[in-house]
C-alpha cells in the first residue's frame, strides 16, 4: 500500500538534501520515478545548499499533479519538494495519486512562512499526509540557540509584512541590486525573530 510521506521543517534543515537522497536511492534500484519541485531557487531542478541537484519538473499553479502522474504511469515513487508553495488542490491531488494510482509520494516544504504562519501548502499536507515527519537536523539561529523561524531580511532589516512567496537567499554575500531591495532569509530563535535581531 502506497502512502503519502510529509517531511518538514525550516530552512537548513536538510530537506532537498533528503528529497535528492531518497530519489537517487529509489532510482538506482530501478524504480521510476518523478521529482517535483516549486519555486525552487535554482528553476527547474531540486538543489540542495551542499551542492548536490537534480533536473525536476516544475510545478506551475495551473498544474494538475494527479494527471501528470497518470500520463506517465506506471510510476513507482514521487518526490515533491517546496510544497509549501503547491496549492491545497495540488496536495489533495497528491494524496488522490497515492490512493488511486498506488504511487508513493514524498513530500518535503518549510513548515512557516517568514510571518510564523503555516503556508497554505503545509497545513494541506498535515491535514492530509499518511505520515508527518519533522525533520531531524537542527538548524541554528546566530546565539546557537535552535532556530525555529525563516525571518525575511529586506535591505538588512527583518520585515514581517508584505508578499507570502518572495524568492530570495539565505546568503549575506549578495551585490545590491541596481534596482528594488535586496532579500534574504535569516534562521533565527523565536526569542530573537520577534526582536528583529540577528547578532554581529
Amino acid at each position: 500500500m502506497a502512502i503519502l510521506r510529509f517531511s518538514y521543517g525550516t530552512m537548513g534543515s536538510g530537506k532537498s538534501t533528503l528529497a535528492l537522497q531518497i530519489h537517487h536511492n529509489l532510482a538506482v534500484r530501478g524504480l521510476r520515478g518523478l521529482i517535483l519541485t516549486k519555486l525552487d531557487r535554482d528553476g527547474t531542478q531540486v538543489t540542495s545548499r551542499l551542492g548536490v541537484s537534480a533536473p525536476a519538473v516544475e510545478v506551475s499553479s495551473g498544474l494538475d499533479v494527479f494527471e501528470l502522474v497518470r500520463t506517465r504511469h506506471p510510476l513507482d515513487f514521487l518526490v515533491c519538494d517546496e510544497v509549501q508553495f503547491y496549492t491545497p488542490e495540488q496536495c489533495d491531488q497528491l494524496a488522490r495519486v497515492v490512493d488511486e494510482l498506488d504511487v508513493d509520494v514524498y513530500a518535503f516544504g518549510l513548515i512557516t512562512d517568514f510571518r510564523g504562519l503555516l503556508f497554505d501548502g503545509t497545513r494541506r499536507m498535515l491535514e492530509v499526509a499518511d505520515e508527518r515527519v519533522e525533520m531531524q537536523v537542527e538548524a541554528r539561529c546566530w546565539c546557537g540557540s535552535r532556530a525555529t523561524h525563516n525571518a525575511r531580511v529586506v535591505n538588512g532589516t527583518v520585515v514581517y509584512e508584505g508578499e507570502t512567496v518572495v524568492v530570495g537567499d539565505t546568503s549575506e554575500n549578495q551585490s545590491a541590486p541596481l534596482f528594488g531591495d535586496v532579500v534574504r532569509y535569516e534562521l533565527l530563535c523565536r526569542r530573537h525573530y520577534i526582536a528583529g535581531e540577528m547578532g554581529q
